[in-house]
């Protein structure tokens, strides 16, 4: 495959040094999750080909490594600049031993291997913000573990650049990014059009320590990909103020003329604090929708200043609204069906 490179424009990943384009490749919807081999392959050389030189993975997304192993060797001649790679700790082996320095070495060992790589730009902690989901810390009041000391002897064995975290809730990430242990921060689900959670304290934290900011699921895992027009009288699972606030974005969409991925791309890209946007395209033509996007550059002032108006209508998340909302269902909880 011959392939013809184009240009991104490119920002700083903080501290790092780092040169990240603006959007990157998200390794979820290219594992099995979402594509087959050959679809997740032309998806993968299309964002290189439009000039993304950073994609994120993680063990936890299915087989995601593989797969963008795969195409990096496929590839090898035809990339021409520096690519560069972040993929996490957790979830392997199985049972995964979060406190168990042989399990996490063993980890970065068999991501290493996968992507066919002797060196990981950005190692990150995945899901440290959540009780439960990994027990990483040995000492949650100061935030320590053996997890620390394997990325240290990683970057000095030279198998690792640099460390982060790749988690998703609103407040309990900010504390880990005050201890100024990490270098990037990856927060998925609360900074988009309509879920400003992070402006509160992940992102002012993130911003005192000089961290790269990543930002995942700038669609919302799709409650922002389409329109769901439907939505005030359909979902009734979903609260009032949340519905009139889906149609005060979809006016604003009709009155600027925009399509609604278009306006949620350009929002987070017009944030000078955000160094790169995770797309979670699982296509080709979603990696062409997300690059034309982001290429149209920063919204206008004036439409910034109408989205934080809309946003300030539901400032919160509602007691019972789940992270990623089932749209187009009439009915959503337990023993519903849509």
């Amino acid at each position: 495959m011959q392939l013809k490179f184009q240009a991104m424009n490119q920002r700083i990943l903080g501290r790092t040094g780092l040169e990240v384009s603006e959007l990157a490749l998200g390794g979820l919807f290219v594992s099995s999750h979402g594509s087959d081999y050959d679809q997740a392959q032309s998806t993968i050389a299309r964002a290189l080909q439009l000039g993304v030189n950073y994609i994120d993975t993680a063990p936890g997304y299915a087989n995601s490594e593989e797969v963008l192993g795969k195409a990096f060797e496929a590839l090898k001649s035809e990339i021409e600049t520096p690519l560069l790679l972040s993929t996490k700790l957790g979830g392997r082996p199985d049972p995964f031993e979060p406190q168990n320095k042989d399990h996490l070495r063993a980890s970065v060992e068999e991501s290493l291997r996968l992507l066919g790589r002797e060196q990981i730009d950005i190692l990150m902690i995945h899901e440290p913000d959540r009780p439960g989901q990994y027990d990483w810390w040995s000492d949650k009041e100061n935030f320590d573990g053996p997890v620390l000391k394997v990325i240290d002897d990683l970057k000095r064995e030279g198998k690792i650049k640099f460390c982060g975290l790749g988690g998703t809730t609103a407040y309990q990430m900010a504390r880990l990014i005050e201890t100024g242990k990490f270098d990037v921060v990856l927060t998925a689900f609360n900074y988009s059009l309509l879920w400003r959670e992070a402006e509160l304290e992940v992102l002012p934290a993130a911003r005192a320590q000089n961290m790269g900011i990543v930002i995942g699921s700038p669609l919302q895992q799709g409650a922002l990909a389409k329109r769901y027009d439907e939505i005030t009288d359909g979902a009734r699972w979903l609260s009032g103020p949340r519905r009139a606030q889906f149609k005060a974005l979809y006016d604003l969409c009709d009155e600027i003329e925009m399509p609604l991925p278009e306006l949620a791309i350009r929002f987070v890209v017009s944030n000078a604090d955000i160094s790169s946007i995770l797309m979670g395209a699982r296509s080709v033509a979603e990696v062409e929708n997300n690059v034309a996007a982001v290429a149209k550059g920063v919204l206008p002032s004036a439409v910034l200043k109408r989205l934080d108006e809309i946003a300030a209508s539901v400032p919160f998340r509602p007691f019972d609204e789940p992270a990623s909302l089932p749209l187009g269902k009439l009915y959503y909880g337990p023993g519903m069906m849509s």
